[in-house]
This record gives C-alpha cells, structure tokens and sequence, in this order.
C-alpha cells in the first residue's frame, strides 16, 4: 500500500467524468488499497479516484454504522429520501467548509473489489458522503451546492452550535 497524493480543486481531473471499471484485477485492488491508507492518513469520510487523480468509477465512503469504509465500484444512487443541511468540506479543497443540503437516507448499487453487485444504505453522514463521493466520479464538487465557503468565525459557531 502507499499514500497518494490528492489532487486540489483547479486540477482537471476534478472536472472529468470517470470511465467505468471493467477490469476487477490486482491493479484495481492496489488502487483500493492506496485509497484506503490516503483516506484513513487524511481522516476523511470518503475519497474518490479523480481525488488521486485516476478517472475511474471507483470511491471509499465511511460507513459510520460499522466504522469502516466501504468500497464502491461503479456505484449508482438507487433511491435517496428526508433531507439534512450542514456542514461539508472535502480532501480537495483543504481547510474550506460550507453548508450543503443532501438526502437523509440513501440507497446506493455497486461492485466490490471482484466484480459482484451489492446495495447498501446510509444515513446522516455516510448519506452525505455517497452524494459527495458519486458526484466527484461525475466531475462535480460539493462547492457547486454551496452560497460562500464559512469564515473561520462561522465555523467556530457552527460547531459550538452543533456540540450543545
């Protein structure tokens, strides 16, 4: 395994639509991997390839229930519902923070590692991360949902506000 390094908004991978996986061979697994240790490095809650700058349909998104990340190849959204506004950030654009509205519940198909189809559905934060994460394999960014990025001061009280 090894870090990667990950790729800030401006690049133009960030705006690219990925291609497919069709191979499910130890290239894919190194990837995975590599992803894997860069996201845990970098304490996020998901990371997509066009974040290390591979266009591919792949991404690793926490899964808050079980405190592991679930690897998604070729992932669709199958159904999302409810609504929560707050705070969303990403790897790459660091230190910069705005608030975002996303699905409260969403159901997502994808392929593990091997190639076999499997759903799973998350709520609150691993809702979140699978709209960021998706939307990263179709070249947006969570920065297209948002007013302005928190100042520093916004931040503070957001996160006061979110404690009490």
């Amino acid at each position: 395994m090894a870090l990667r390094k990950i790729v800030e908004q401006g690049e133009d991978c960030l705006t690219k639509v990925c291609r497919p996986v069709t191979a499910f061979n130890s290239r894919l697994h190194q990837l995975l991997d590599d992803m894997a240790e860069t996201l845990s490095e970098a304490n996020g809650a998901g990371l997509a390839a066009p974040q290390v700058g591979v266009l591919r349909r792949v991404c690793l998104v926490l899964d808050e229930d079980a405190e592991e990340f679930l690897e998604l190849v070729n992932p669709e959204i199958l159904s999302q519902s409810g609504e929560q506004t707050g705070l969303e950030g990403c790897l790459s654009v660091p230190g910069k923070w705005g608030i975002v509205t996303r699905p409260n519940v969403v159901r997502v198909r994808a392929q593990d590692r091997y190639g076999d189809w499997f759903e799973a559905e998350g709520e609150g934060l691993t809702a979140r991360a699978f709209c960021h994460e998706i939307e990263h394999l179709d070249g947006h960014m969570y920065t297209e949902h948002i007013d302005r990025f928190l100042t520093e001061e916004e931040l503070e009280t957001y996160l006061e506000e979110e404690e009490e």
